[in-house]
Protein backbone atom coordinates (compact mmCIF):
# COMPACT_ATOMS: atom_id res chain seq x y z
CA UNK A 1 0.00 0.00 0.00
CA UNK A 2 2.60 2.43 0.54
CA UNK A 3 4.62 1.78 -2.26
CA UNK A 4 1.19 2.11 -4.23
CA UNK A 5 1.02 5.68 -2.49
CA UNK A 6 4.84 6.50 -3.39
CA UNK A 7 3.97 5.59 -6.53
CA UNK A 8 1.18 7.75 -6.85
CA UNK A 9 2.89 10.75 -5.21
CA UNK A 10 6.07 10.16 -8.16
CA UNK A 11 2.98 10.59 -10.70
CA UNK A 12 2.06 13.37 -9.46
CA UNK A 13 5.21 15.22 -9.49
CA UNK A 14 6.43 13.86 -13.00
CA UNK A 15 2.46 14.79 -14.52
CA UNK A 16 3.39 18.63 -12.75
CA UNK A 17 7.06 18.65 -14.31
CA UNK A 18 5.82 17.56 -17.59
CA UNK A 19 2.78 19.29 -18.18
CA UNK A 20 5.25 22.60 -17.04
CA UNK A 21 7.50 21.45 -19.70
CA UNK A 22 4.84 21.55 -22.35
CA UNK A 23 3.58 25.18 -21.59
CA UNK A 24 3.50 27.51 -24.88
CA UNK A 25 5.27 30.97 -23.74
CA UNK A 26 2.80 34.13 -25.62
CA UNK A 27 4.65 37.37 -24.63
CA UNK A 28 2.53 40.34 -25.63
CA UNK A 29 5.13 43.39 -26.70
CA UNK A 30 4.33 47.06 -28.01
CA UNK A 31 4.76 47.13 -31.61
CA UNK A 32 6.31 50.56 -31.22
CA UNK A 33 9.10 50.30 -28.82
CA UNK A 34 9.18 46.23 -28.12
CA UNK A 35 8.22 46.16 -24.52
CA UNK A 36 6.03 43.93 -22.69
CA UNK A 37 2.73 44.95 -22.41
CA UNK A 38 1.23 43.69 -18.65
CA UNK A 39 -2.81 43.34 -18.15
CA UNK A 40 -3.34 41.93 -21.99
CA UNK A 41 -6.42 39.46 -22.49
CA UNK A 42 -6.21 36.89 -24.64
CA UNK A 43 -9.41 35.32 -24.93
CA UNK A 44 -10.47 32.14 -26.66
CA UNK A 45 -13.43 31.81 -28.55
CA UNK A 46 -14.82 29.10 -25.77
CA UNK A 47 -14.07 32.15 -23.62
CA UNK A 48 -11.23 30.80 -21.68
CA UNK A 49 -9.38 33.91 -20.97
CA UNK A 50 -5.21 34.33 -20.32
CA UNK A 51 -3.53 37.63 -18.72
CA UNK A 52 -0.22 38.99 -19.57
CA UNK A 53 1.54 39.79 -16.01
CA UNK A 54 4.22 42.26 -15.88
CA UNK A 55 6.85 40.84 -17.99
CA UNK A 56 3.95 40.43 -20.32
CA UNK A 57 3.87 36.60 -20.74
CA UNK A 58 1.31 34.07 -20.74
CA UNK A 59 1.64 30.92 -19.77
CA UNK A 60 -0.69 28.68 -22.43
CA UNK A 61 -1.70 25.58 -20.94
CA UNK A 62 -4.80 24.30 -23.03
CA UNK A 63 -3.97 20.55 -24.19
CA UNK A 64 -7.00 20.56 -26.50
CA UNK A 65 -5.60 23.85 -28.34
CA UNK A 66 -2.03 22.64 -28.90
CA UNK A 67 -1.13 22.70 -31.85
CA UNK A 68 -4.52 23.58 -33.35
CA UNK A 69 -4.89 27.31 -35.09
CA UNK A 70 -6.90 29.17 -32.30
CA UNK A 71 -8.30 32.75 -32.48
CA UNK A 72 -7.56 35.07 -29.69
CA UNK A 73 -9.67 37.82 -29.26
CA UNK A 74 -7.57 40.84 -27.60
CA UNK A 75 -8.69 43.08 -24.88
CA UNK A 76 -5.75 45.75 -23.68
CA UNK A 77 -7.34 48.64 -22.12
CA UNK A 78 -5.67 51.05 -24.53
CA UNK A 79 -3.57 48.45 -26.40
CA UNK A 80 -4.72 46.44 -28.64
CA UNK A 81 -5.19 45.60 -32.79
CA UNK A 82 -6.99 47.02 -36.05
CA UNK A 83 -10.38 44.88 -36.42
CA UNK A 84 -10.65 42.42 -39.24
CA UNK A 85 -13.64 42.83 -41.90
CA UNK A 86 -16.36 41.57 -39.52
CA UNK A 87 -15.16 43.99 -36.48
CA UNK A 88 -13.35 41.21 -34.39
CA UNK A 89 -10.23 42.27 -33.29
CA UNK A 90 -7.54 39.38 -32.27
CA UNK A 91 -4.84 37.35 -33.40
CA UNK A 92 -4.90 33.92 -35.19
CA UNK A 93 -1.62 31.65 -34.07
CA UNK A 94 -0.89 27.57 -33.39
CA UNK A 95 0.50 27.45 -29.79
CA UNK A 96 2.08 24.18 -28.96
CA UNK A 97 4.45 22.88 -26.11
CA UNK A 98 7.68 23.91 -25.82
CA UNK A 99 6.85 27.27 -27.95
CA UNK A 100 7.27 30.94 -28.11
CA UNK A 101 5.29 32.84 -29.94
CA UNK A 102 4.79 36.86 -29.74
CA UNK A 103 1.75 38.81 -30.30
CA UNK A 104 2.16 42.51 -30.93
CA UNK A 105 -0.12 45.10 -29.54
CA UNK A 106 -0.59 48.97 -30.36
CA UNK A 107 -0.85 51.72 -27.88
CA UNK A 108 -3.60 54.16 -29.01
CA UNK A 109 -3.06 56.66 -25.84
CA UNK A 110 0.10 58.22 -25.19
CA UNK A 111 0.61 57.15 -22.03
CA UNK A 112 2.88 53.63 -21.19
CA UNK A 113 1.23 50.76 -18.66
CA UNK A 114 4.88 50.09 -16.95
CA UNK A 115 2.96 47.83 -14.90
CA UNK A 116 1.32 46.22 -12.00
CA UNK A 117 2.81 47.26 -8.15
CA UNK A 118 0.83 45.67 -5.36
CA UNK A 119 -0.88 42.24 -5.40
CA UNK A 120 0.50 38.82 -5.95
CA UNK A 121 1.58 36.48 -8.51
CA UNK A 122 3.17 39.83 -10.71
CA UNK A 123 5.32 37.60 -12.41
CA UNK A 124 3.06 34.32 -12.24
CA UNK A 125 3.03 33.38 -16.03
CA UNK A 126 6.91 34.39 -16.81
CA UNK A 127 7.70 32.24 -13.10
CA UNK A 128 6.44 29.14 -14.61
CA UNK A 129 8.94 28.84 -17.32
CA UNK A 130 11.87 29.84 -14.88
CA UNK A 131 12.04 33.44 -15.45
CA UNK A 132 12.05 35.99 -12.78
CA UNK A 133 12.77 34.01 -9.70
CA UNK A 134 14.31 36.54 -7.46
CA UNK A 135 11.04 38.21 -7.36
CA UNK A 136 8.82 37.21 -4.06
CA UNK A 137 5.41 37.96 -3.33
CA UNK A 138 4.77 39.40 0.18
CA UNK A 139 1.22 38.00 1.30
CA UNK A 140 -1.35 41.23 -0.06
CA UNK A 141 -3.30 40.15 -2.96
CA UNK A 142 -4.77 43.96 -3.83
CA UNK A 143 -5.09 46.59 -1.98
CA UNK A 144 -6.98 50.19 -2.82
CA UNK A 145 -5.82 53.96 -3.64
CA UNK A 146 -2.39 55.05 -2.43
CA UNK A 147 -1.19 57.97 -0.33
CA UNK A 148 2.79 58.86 -0.45
CA UNK A 149 4.86 61.50 2.25
CA UNK A 150 8.78 61.44 2.05
CA UNK A 151 9.51 61.54 5.50
CA UNK A 152 13.15 61.29 7.22
CA UNK A 153 14.64 60.28 4.09
CA UNK A 154 12.24 57.45 2.74
CA UNK A 155 8.88 57.32 1.23
CA UNK A 156 6.45 56.57 3.44
CA UNK A 157 3.00 54.25 1.63
CA UNK A 158 -0.39 54.10 2.63
CA UNK A 159 -2.96 51.82 1.12
CA UNK A 160 -6.68 51.23 2.04
CA UNK A 161 -8.82 48.48 2.06
CA UNK A 162 -6.55 45.42 1.76
CA UNK A 163 -6.88 41.91 0.72
CA UNK A 164 -5.22 38.94 1.83
CA UNK A 165 -4.47 35.08 0.83
CA UNK A 166 -5.71 34.04 4.16
CA UNK A 167 -9.46 35.23 4.68
CA UNK A 168 -12.03 36.97 2.25
CA UNK A 169 -11.50 39.93 5.08
CA UNK A 170 -8.44 41.54 4.71
CA UNK A 171 -7.25 45.02 6.92
CA UNK A 172 -9.68 47.59 6.94
CA UNK A 173 -7.90 50.52 8.55
CA UNK A 174 -4.58 51.30 6.20
CA UNK A 175 -1.60 49.39 4.97
CA UNK A 176 2.11 51.00 5.72
CA UNK A 177 5.53 50.36 4.34
CA UNK A 178 8.10 52.11 3.29
CA UNK A 179 11.23 52.26 0.37
CA UNK A 180 13.71 54.70 -0.58
CA UNK A 181 12.22 57.94 -2.41
CA UNK A 182 13.04 56.70 -5.61
CA UNK A 183 12.47 53.22 -5.34
CA UNK A 184 12.78 51.75 -9.15
CA UNK A 185 15.61 52.58 -11.33
CA UNK A 186 14.87 51.55 -14.67
CA UNK A 187 11.34 53.03 -16.46
CA UNK A 188 10.58 50.03 -18.82
CA UNK A 189 8.98 46.69 -18.28
CA UNK A 190 9.03 44.56 -16.48
CA UNK A 191 8.37 46.17 -13.49
CA UNK A 192 9.73 45.31 -10.02
CA UNK A 193 8.89 47.44 -7.04
CA UNK A 194 9.77 45.99 -3.56
CA UNK A 195 7.96 47.17 -0.27
CA UNK A 196 9.55 46.88 2.95
CA UNK A 197 5.67 46.40 4.58
CA UNK A 198 5.26 47.42 8.65
CA UNK A 199 4.50 44.22 10.29
CA UNK A 200 3.53 42.03 12.56
CA UNK A 201 5.03 39.79 15.94
CA UNK A 202 4.01 37.34 12.52
CA UNK A 203 5.79 39.03 10.21
CA UNK A 204 2.91 39.48 8.04
CA UNK A 205 1.65 43.30 7.13
CA UNK A 206 0.03 44.84 9.43
CA UNK A 207 -2.66 48.14 9.89
CA UNK A 208 -1.00 51.20 10.70
CA UNK A 209 -4.07 53.60 11.52
CA UNK A 210 -6.39 51.94 14.32
CA UNK A 211 -8.51 54.99 15.23
CA UNK A 212 -11.06 54.37 17.76
CA UNK A 213 -14.67 53.70 16.53
CA UNK A 214 -16.30 50.81 14.81
CA UNK A 215 -15.66 50.74 10.54
CA UNK A 216 -12.69 51.06 8.32
CA UNK A 217 -10.30 53.82 8.46
CA UNK A 218 -9.46 55.82 5.65
CA UNK A 219 -6.45 58.29 5.51
CA UNK A 220 -5.70 60.84 2.77
CA UNK A 221 -4.07 64.26 2.87
CA UNK A 222 -0.37 62.43 3.79
CA UNK A 223 2.44 64.75 4.24
CA UNK A 224 5.54 65.62 6.40
CA UNK A 225 5.79 68.88 7.77
CA UNK A 226 8.11 70.64 10.79
CA UNK A 227 6.58 71.94 13.86
CA UNK A 228 7.89 75.26 15.96
CA UNK A 229 11.12 73.10 17.20
CA UNK A 230 11.90 71.60 13.49
CA UNK A 231 10.59 68.13 14.16
CA UNK A 232 9.36 66.45 11.73
CA UNK A 233 5.72 65.05 11.95
CA UNK A 234 4.02 62.60 9.44
CA UNK A 235 0.29 63.81 9.89
CA UNK A 236 -3.03 62.91 8.07
CA UNK A 237 -6.98 63.33 7.98
CA UNK A 238 -8.67 60.23 8.87
CA UNK A 239 -11.94 59.19 7.85
CA UNK A 240 -14.55 56.50 9.25
CA UNK A 241 -16.60 54.53 7.52
CA UNK A 242 -19.87 52.64 7.68
CA UNK A 243 -22.21 51.30 5.24
CA UNK A 244 -18.88 50.75 3.17
CA UNK A 245 -18.98 54.16 1.88
CA UNK A 246 -20.70 56.36 4.55
CA UNK A 247 -18.42 58.51 6.53
CA UNK A 248 -19.10 59.12 10.09
CA UNK A 249 -16.42 61.02 11.85
CA UNK A 250 -13.20 62.75 10.45
CA UNK A 251 -10.05 64.36 12.00
CA UNK A 252 -6.57 64.71 11.90
CA UNK A 253 -3.78 61.78 13.31
CA UNK A 254 0.21 62.10 13.27
CA UNK A 255 2.30 59.09 13.26
CA UNK A 256 4.09 57.61 16.10
CA UNK A 257 7.63 57.46 15.63
CA UNK A 258 7.99 54.59 18.50
CA UNK A 259 5.28 52.45 17.37
CA UNK A 260 4.83 53.04 14.38
CA UNK A 261 1.24 53.69 13.94
CA UNK A 262 -0.80 56.85 13.28
CA UNK A 263 -2.89 57.99 16.46
CA UNK A 264 -5.95 60.26 16.62
CA UNK A 265 -4.90 63.42 17.53
CA UNK A 266 -8.47 65.97 16.65
CA UNK A 267 -11.93 65.31 16.20
CA UNK A 268 -12.86 67.61 13.60
CA UNK A 269 -16.30 66.42 12.53
CA UNK A 270 -18.84 63.91 13.82
CA UNK A 271 -21.78 63.03 12.16
CA UNK A 272 -25.68 64.22 13.62
CA UNK A 273 -28.45 65.69 12.67
CA UNK A 274 -26.77 69.15 12.90
CA UNK A 275 -24.17 68.23 10.79
CA UNK A 276 -25.26 65.52 8.66
CA UNK A 277 -22.39 65.86 5.96
CA UNK A 278 -18.98 66.43 6.80
CA UNK A 279 -16.99 69.81 6.06
CA UNK A 280 -14.15 70.84 3.73
CA UNK A 281 -11.18 69.30 5.58
CA UNK A 282 -7.27 68.47 4.08
CA UNK A 283 -7.95 65.87 1.87
CA UNK A 284 -6.53 64.28 -1.58
CA UNK A 285 -2.78 64.50 -2.59
CA UNK A 286 -0.70 67.42 -0.70
CA UNK A 287 1.44 69.34 -2.81
CA UNK A 288 4.19 72.03 -1.73
CA UNK A 289 4.05 75.22 -2.83
CA UNK A 290 5.01 79.16 -2.57
CA UNK A 291 3.89 82.53 -3.06
CA UNK A 292 5.53 85.18 -4.71
CA UNK A 293 6.99 86.39 -1.76
CA UNK A 294 8.44 82.67 -1.09
CA UNK A 295 6.43 81.78 1.52
CA UNK A 296 5.75 77.73 1.80
CA UNK A 297 2.08 76.84 1.69
CA UNK A 298 0.45 73.30 1.16
CA UNK A 299 -2.20 72.79 -0.80
CA UNK A 300 -5.08 69.75 -0.48
CA UNK A 301 -7.16 69.09 -3.01
CA UNK A 302 -8.19 65.86 -5.56
CA UNK A 303 -7.33 67.45 -8.00
CA UNK A 304 -7.23 71.22 -7.36
CA UNK A 305 -7.04 72.76 -4.62
CA UNK A 306 -9.84 73.49 -2.10
CA UNK A 307 -8.19 74.38 0.80
CA UNK A 308 -4.27 75.93 1.90
CA UNK A 309 -2.36 76.48 4.68
CA UNK A 310 1.48 76.88 5.82
CA UNK A 311 3.81 74.32 5.82
CA UNK A 312 4.31 73.72 9.59
CA UNK A 313 2.50 71.76 11.89
CA UNK A 314 1.00 74.04 14.11
CA UNK A 315 -0.97 75.31 11.16
CA UNK A 316 -2.12 72.38 9.55
CA UNK A 317 -3.92 71.36 12.92
CA UNK A 318 -5.29 74.39 12.98
CA UNK A 319 -8.69 75.01 11.13
CA UNK A 320 -8.42 78.64 11.63
CA UNK A 321 -5.46 78.95 9.70
CA UNK A 322 -6.74 77.34 6.68
CA UNK A 323 -7.74 79.10 3.77
CA UNK A 324 -10.41 77.70 1.82
CA UNK A 325 -10.51 78.00 -1.80
CA UNK A 326 -12.89 77.30 -5.09
CA UNK A 327 -11.67 74.85 -7.33
CA UNK A 328 -11.97 74.17 -11.30
CA UNK A 329 -15.01 72.35 -12.03
CA UNK A 330 -14.29 71.38 -15.70
CA UNK A 331 -11.15 71.28 -18.04
CA UNK A 332 -11.19 71.83 -21.96
CA UNK A 333 -9.99 69.42 -23.99
CA UNK A 334 -7.20 70.61 -26.53
CA UNK A 335 -9.20 70.11 -29.16
CA UNK A 336 -11.53 72.86 -27.97
CA UNK A 337 -14.25 70.86 -28.28
CA UNK A 338 -15.41 69.24 -24.94
CA UNK A 339 -14.86 69.95 -21.24
CA UNK A 340 -14.02 67.00 -19.17
CA UNK A 341 -15.27 66.92 -15.36
CA UNK A 342 -12.55 65.70 -13.27
CA UNK A 343 -13.38 63.15 -10.52
CA UNK A 344 -10.07 62.83 -8.22
CA UNK A 345 -6.40 63.40 -9.28
CA UNK A 346 -3.07 64.64 -8.41
CA UNK A 347 -1.48 67.65 -9.37
CA UNK A 348 2.48 68.96 -9.13
CA UNK A 349 4.92 71.18 -10.70
CA UNK A 350 6.79 70.02 -13.71
CA UNK A 351 10.53 71.33 -14.51
CA UNK A 352 10.76 69.88 -17.87
CA UNK A 353 7.29 71.55 -18.37
CA UNK A 354 7.55 74.74 -16.46
CA UNK A 355 4.12 73.77 -15.78
CA UNK A 356 1.72 72.53 -13.37
CA UNK A 357 0.62 69.27 -14.19
CA UNK A 358 -2.16 67.32 -13.45
CA UNK A 359 -3.43 63.26 -14.37
CA UNK A 360 -7.23 62.95 -13.64
CA UNK A 361 -10.18 60.65 -13.87
CA UNK A 362 -12.79 61.51 -15.98
CA UNK A 363 -16.49 61.44 -14.34
CA UNK A 364 -18.26 59.69 -16.82
CA UNK A 365 -15.99 58.61 -19.29
CA UNK A 366 -17.16 56.97 -22.96
CA UNK A 367 -15.86 53.65 -22.18
CA UNK A 368 -16.24 53.73 -18.03
CA UNK A 369 -17.56 55.68 -15.51
CA UNK A 370 -14.42 55.82 -13.80
CA UNK A 371 -11.84 54.51 -16.10
CA UNK A 372 -10.34 57.04 -18.42
CA UNK A 373 -7.56 59.70 -17.20
CA UNK A 374 -6.65 62.73 -18.75
CA UNK A 375 -3.42 65.40 -18.46
CA UNK A 376 -3.77 69.09 -18.41
CA UNK A 377 -1.39 71.90 -17.25
CA UNK A 378 -1.59 75.20 -16.12
CA UNK A 379 0.77 78.19 -14.80
CA UNK A 380 -0.50 78.09 -11.43
CA UNK A 381 -1.78 75.60 -9.45
CA UNK A 382 -5.23 77.49 -8.65
CA UNK A 383 -5.18 77.44 -12.81
CA UNK A 384 -6.87 78.19 -14.86
CA UNK A 385 -6.14 74.23 -15.96
CA UNK A 386 -6.66 73.53 -19.39
CA UNK A 387 -5.81 71.26 -22.69
CA UNK A 388 -6.48 68.30 -21.53
CA UNK A 389 -5.45 65.30 -23.38
CA UNK A 390 -6.87 61.55 -23.16
CA UNK A 391 -3.59 59.38 -21.94
CA UNK A 392 -5.38 56.31 -20.43
CA UNK A 393 -8.55 54.13 -21.28
CA UNK A 394 -10.22 51.59 -19.60
CA UNK A 395 -13.10 49.27 -21.21
CA UNK A 396 -15.66 48.80 -18.64
CA UNK A 397 -13.36 48.93 -15.50
CA UNK A 398 -12.43 51.59 -13.29
CA UNK A 399 -9.40 53.12 -12.82
CA UNK A 400 -9.77 55.55 -9.89
CA UNK A 401 -7.40 57.88 -7.75
CA UNK A 402 -3.86 58.55 -9.31
CA UNK A 403 -1.20 59.61 -7.81
CA UNK A 404 1.89 61.10 -9.64
CA UNK A 405 5.26 60.25 -8.97
CA UNK A 406 7.22 63.54 -9.71
CA UNK A 407 9.73 62.71 -7.38
CA UNK A 408 10.97 58.83 -9.11
CA UNK A 409 12.36 61.08 -11.56
CA UNK A 410 15.10 63.64 -12.20
CA UNK A 411 13.82 67.40 -11.69
CA UNK A 412 14.48 67.85 -15.45
CA UNK A 413 12.95 64.17 -16.56
CA UNK A 414 10.44 64.64 -19.10
CA UNK A 415 9.24 61.41 -17.80
CA UNK A 416 5.97 61.82 -15.85
CA UNK A 417 4.84 58.52 -13.55
CA UNK A 418 1.66 58.04 -12.39
CA UNK A 419 -0.56 55.02 -10.49
CA UNK A 420 -4.09 54.43 -9.76
CA UNK A 421 -6.56 51.82 -8.64
CA UNK A 422 -7.67 49.35 -11.17
CA UNK A 423 -10.50 47.88 -10.27
CA UNK A 424 -14.12 46.52 -11.48
CA UNK A 425 -16.01 48.38 -8.47
CA UNK A 426 -18.26 50.99 -10.42
CA UNK A 427 -17.67 49.51 -13.97
CA UNK A 428 -21.44 47.71 -15.42
CA UNK A 429 -20.79 43.70 -13.98
CA UNK A 430 -17.48 43.77 -15.31
CA UNK A 431 -15.69 40.92 -14.90
CA UNK A 432 -12.91 41.14 -12.43
CA UNK A 433 -9.32 40.76 -13.55
CA UNK A 434 -7.44 37.64 -12.11
CA UNK A 435 -4.37 38.56 -10.02
CA UNK A 436 -4.91 42.52 -11.28
CA UNK A 437 -8.76 43.63 -10.09
CA UNK A 438 -8.63 45.61 -6.94
CA UNK A 439 -4.57 46.79 -7.18
CA UNK A 440 -2.13 49.36 -8.75
CA UNK A 441 -0.78 50.13 -11.67
CA UNK A 442 2.25 52.44 -13.02
CA UNK A 443 1.94 54.06 -16.22
CA UNK A 444 4.52 56.46 -17.82
CA UNK A 445 3.35 59.47 -19.78
CA UNK A 446 6.43 61.29 -22.17
CA UNK A 447 6.04 64.99 -21.45
CA UNK A 448 7.90 65.64 -24.82
CA UNK A 449 5.21 63.72 -26.82
CA UNK A 450 3.80 66.16 -29.25
CA UNK A 451 0.02 64.59 -28.41
CA UNK A 452 0.44 66.14 -25.05
CA UNK A 453 1.41 69.53 -25.92
CA UNK A 454 -0.83 72.81 -26.85
CA UNK A 455 1.04 75.95 -26.97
Amino acid sequence: MRKIALSFVFLCIMVTSLSAEELCKITVIDAQNGWPVPLVELKTTNNIRFYSDNAGVIAFDLPEMMGTLTWFSIEGHGYGVEPDGFGFRGVRVTPDAGKELIVKVNRKLPAKRLGRITGAGLFAESQRFGDDTDWKDQGIVGCDSVQNAVHHGKMYWLWGDTKLARYPLGLFDMLGATTDQKPITSFEPPLKLVYDYLTDENNHPRIVADMPGSGPTWLNAFISLPDRTGRQRLCATYTKIINQLSPYEMGLCVWNEETENLEQFKVLWEMSEDSPTPPVLPEGHVVRWSDERGHPWILFGDPFPRLKCHATFEAWSNPEAWTFLEPQKKVKTLDGENSINPHRGSMAWNEYRKKWVTVFTQFGGDSSILGELWYAEADSPFGSWKDAVKVVTHNNYSFYNPRLHPEFTAEKSPILLFEATYTATFADHAIPTPRHDYNQILYRLDLNDPKLIGD
